[in-house]
């Protein structure tokens, strides 16, 4: 009795820990998985928090290490940053304004190929007429020198003139380098500016020596260099007004002279860069003009001149308002000219003018007098847009009737196409 007794007891017991043994599993279970979700949990954000953690160090170490170079190497960094700023700067100056008087002009419209250009007189060498990527030109032989040919060859460049051409460079990776010389001299052949276009060192390097007005020889432009085009035509324009040079290439001004001897003539030299030549050297679409860009100097000086005009003759005659062949629009250069008259106008706002706009011969009366007509109410209009009362203007076209110079060269007709504003 008693032995079946304590094996009742002892079965009860093992059952009694089963169970609990069990329960105490369900919850040691229960406590794994929960921990297991929430090591899981943890492990993703610390893994978003050490990604946004690596972005931000990279980005705060970008910002050290950009401080820190700029800091060791304080010099260098100066000299890359005032670089493009002093190019830009450099590059703002295109203030080339033409010369509206042509004396001379060539783009070998007409010439036969392979003749010597018509318009041109040879000093030494040999040169012909050529076709370079579709356009008409003058091809020099190594050596040549030639010079326009004038009514009075050895004295026609005005105190006040704009030179401009177009010229062909070869990419000195295949061909041999150009090397073009504009020599400016006395009516006597005596040298006074010089300027030579070449390549070097890839780029292109433009130069002027001149004779300065105290007597001494003098450099500009030497060292400095512009990006080249290769095998393509780009555009040279020089300003001389008494005694500064503008030189521009592609539109760009490149050298600026403020006191230079004037000249009387010029000569073209295709000549030698560093003892090389090649054989593809190039000019074209030649233009000298009477006038273009006015002296800095005078610039503050230029109202007192239209009053000037004004109170000595009774009006203001300019050359210098353009418009676009056979139209009655206005070139955007133009404006400057008329921005005088409106200074002007405004400051005396009691005046009255009639505007006169006159034409060449060039074409019959019945095309010649409504244009003169319809470039003078241009001016009228541009005038208004500038503030001034238009109560005060009367246009009036005047056509080819009351030329002021002779029609039949290229000089007289520039000067006939005119504006004259006539107090009233």
């Amino acid at each position: 009795m008693m032995k079946r007794l304590v094996m009742m007891l002892m079965m009860a017991i093992a059952f009694a820990v089963n169970v609990n043994a069990q329960g105490f599993l369900n919850r040691l279970k229960d406590r794994a998985v929960k921990a297991a979700e929430n090591a899981v949990e943890r492990k993703v954000e610390s893994k978003v928090e050490r990604t946004t953690d690596d972005a931000m160090d990279e980005v705060l170490d970008g910002k050290k290490s950009s401080k820190k170079s700029k800091s060791s190497n304080s010099d260098a960094d100066d000299e890359e940053e005032e670089g493009p700023q002093d190019t830009e700067a450099e590059y703002q100056q295109t203030d080339f304004v033409p010369g509206s008087a042509v004396f001379f002009e060539d783009n070998l419209q007409g010439e036969q190929m392979g003749e010597f250009p018509s318009k041109w007189d040879l000093i030494d060498g040999s040169t012909d007429v050529a076709n370079m990527k579709g356009k008409k030109c003058i091809h020099f032989e190594p050596g040549t020198r030639i010079e326009p040919l004038m009514t009075n060859q050895s004295s026609y460049l005005p105190d006040f003139f704009t030179m401009e051409c177009d010229f062909w460079m070869n990419d000195p990776k295949t061909e041999l380098s150009n090397c073009y010389e504009f020599e400016f001299n006395k009516s006597n052949d005596e040298g006074v500016y010089e300027i030579r276009i070449g390549e070097s060192y890839d780029k292109l390097e433009v130069t002027c020596r001149y004779r300065s007005v105290s007597g001494d020889w003098r450099d500009s432009g030497g060292g400095k260099t512009w990006e080249l085009k290769k095998n393509d035509w780009s555009h040279f324009a020089l300003s001389f007004n008494k005694r500064a040079i503008k030189i521009y290439i592609n539109g760009k001004r490149v050298i600026n002279i403020p006191n230079s001897t004037a000249a009387d003539r010029v000569k073209i030299h295709q000549a030698d860069w560093g003892g090389f030549h090649g054989n593809k050297n190039y000019l074209t679409n030649f233009r000298f003009a009477k006038g273009g860009n006015e002296l800095y100097a005078q610039q503050t000086t230029d109202m007192s001149a239209v009053e000037k005009a004004i109170a000595e003759t009774g009006k203001f005659v300019t050359n210098n308002i353009l418009f676009e062949t056979a139209k009655a629009t206005l070139k955007p250069e133009s404006m400057e000219e008329i921005q005088k008259v409106a200074d002007y106008m405004k400051k005396n706002p009691s005046v009255r003018f009639e505007v006169q706009g006159h034409t060449d011969n060039q074409g019959s009366d019945a095309v010649n007098d409504p244009l003169s007509q319809q470039r003078a109410e241009a001016v009228v209009k541009a005038l208004e847009g500038l503030g001034v009362d238009g109560f005060n203007l009367r246009a009036v076209g005047k056509g080819s009737h009351e030329p002021v110079a002779d029609n039949k060269t290229d000089e007289g007709r520039a000067k006939n196409r005119r504006v004259e504003f006539i107090k009233k």
